[in-house]
């Protein structure tokens, strides 16, 4: 595929993201072509170490965040800094940087500041809470969305409430911002216009949970953590098998019917307890302890194959390493391995989620080691480079 069938080929986004809203969001466009430069102070931003794997310490959540970037290094808050990105700012499209209004406004990196240096520029920004309530300003991450949209509270029991270990709420914040992105970047073309994109994880966290909203406000149903256990429809939960436990869920009076008679039991059909996905919802429980003793009597593989030649939805329960083994997540190319300095073993890096028949994401290069293009960079601002040694000596980059 040549370059040009990238879509934001001839984009160029400064990243000044940190962690993963800001920094997914940027990838996710560096995956459809922009010339993303991430920007990091000396010695390295604190997301960087996160899970370390190479034998410098970088992290898991660097790795990722950062494939298909350029890097450098850069204190924007001191005099020689800010003319740096001012120059920087007056190449750019797009200015990605999920930090705090306040932050942004100290660096200069707010939409007004951004826009005395390029008026048509696109700010993207994150926050924790959203604008116009009275926590905007607090600071938060990923978790503050699961336990505040409703989340956390359905899950694991009502003595023990769970959040997940996905930062699912970060991930769908950085794929809307992007979202965002590409609708601010198809406006401008068509009015010349730029604009602020803003996202948040709380919004983000809404959303994603509004149907249980919506059914809390309208019907009331004030319903508590029941596990793993669907509650709006049955069979839906884990169950344990021989040798593993899998994931069996069923939506729908035609699949239902499917499953009583997987299950032998047919006089089900004309029980009132399970008379609609509601009503069978609310009797999980019973449906629940039915597919269970099912289930205890196969192995993972014998109750996976029973269930699909039913056609019941199902999978099996993985752990990490047994996700990274699993033929389908390899055959469709949902992990792809590739090399990064200082790691022992090949990194399996997760394409852009979306597949575009003509224009897909595409991995091109592996997220950069600390300032890898400093001088790259600079130099195409027109730093000659005894200039760029002398940044480098006063700690400027």
């Amino acid at each position: 595929m040549s370059e040009l069938a990238s879509v934001l080929t001839g984009v160029r986004v400064l990243d000044f993201g940190r962690y993963i809203a800001g920094p997914y969001c940027a990838a996710l466009l560096a995956d459809l072509g922009a010339d993303v430069i991430r920007i990091e102070r000396p010695g390295g931003g604190e997301d960087r170490w996160v899970a370390p794997v190479a034998d410098d310490g970088v992290g898991a959540m660097y790795v990722v965040m950062n494939r298909n970037k350029r890097a450098m290094t850069l204190d924007p808050s001191c005099p020689e800094g800010r003319e740096i990105v001012k120059k920087l700012v007056a190449t750019a499209d797009v200015v990605v940087a999920n930090l705090p209004p306040e932050v942004l406004r100290s660096l200069s990196l707010d939409l007004e500041s951004l826009r005395t240096v390029k008026p048509d520029i696109i700010l993207t920004t994150v926050t924790a809470y959203g604008a116009g309530g009275p926590w905007s300003a607090k600071h938060g991450f990923d978790g503050i969305g699961q336990v505040m949209c409703g989340s956390s509270y359905l899950t694991g029991t009502p003595e023990q409430p769970l959040r997940a270990a996905v930062a699912w709420v970060d991930c769908g914040t950085a794929s809307q911002a992007a979202l965002g992105t590409l609708a601010a970047l198809m406006y401008r073309r068509q009015t010349g216009k730029g604009q602020k994109v803003e996202g948040a994880l709380l919004r983000t966290a809404i959303a994603f949970n509004n149907p249980t909203l919506v059914e809390q406000q309208a019907a009331q149903p004030n319903r508590i953590a029941t596990v793993n256990r669907g509650q709006t429809s049955a069979p839906s939960d884990l169950f344990k098998t021989r040798d593993g436990w899998i994931l069996a869920l069923a939506i729908g009076e035609p699949m239902f019917r499917r499953w009583a008679k997987l299950m032998g039991e047919d006089h089900w059909l004309t029980d009132p307890r399970f008379k609609d996905d509601l009503a069978r919802g609310d009797n999980g429980e019973v449906i629940s302890k039915r597919m269970a003793a099912w289930a205890a009597e196969r192995t993972n593989a014998q109750a996976l194959t029973e269930l699909e030649a039913a056609k019941i939805p199902s999978a099996p329960l993985y752990s990490p390493q047994q996700a990274l083994d699993d033929e389908h997540v390899r055959k469709a190319g949902l992990l792809n391995d590739t090399d990064y300095p200082g790691v022992p073993r090949r990194v399996p890096l997760a394409p852009t989620p979306v597949d575009l028949s003509e224009t897909p994401g595409r991995f091109r290069n592996r997220a950069p080691t600390l300032g890898e293009h400093t001088d790259e960079i600079l130099a195409e601002l027109g730093y000659r480079p005894a200039e760029i040694a002398e940044l480098r000596t006063r700690k400027v980059i």
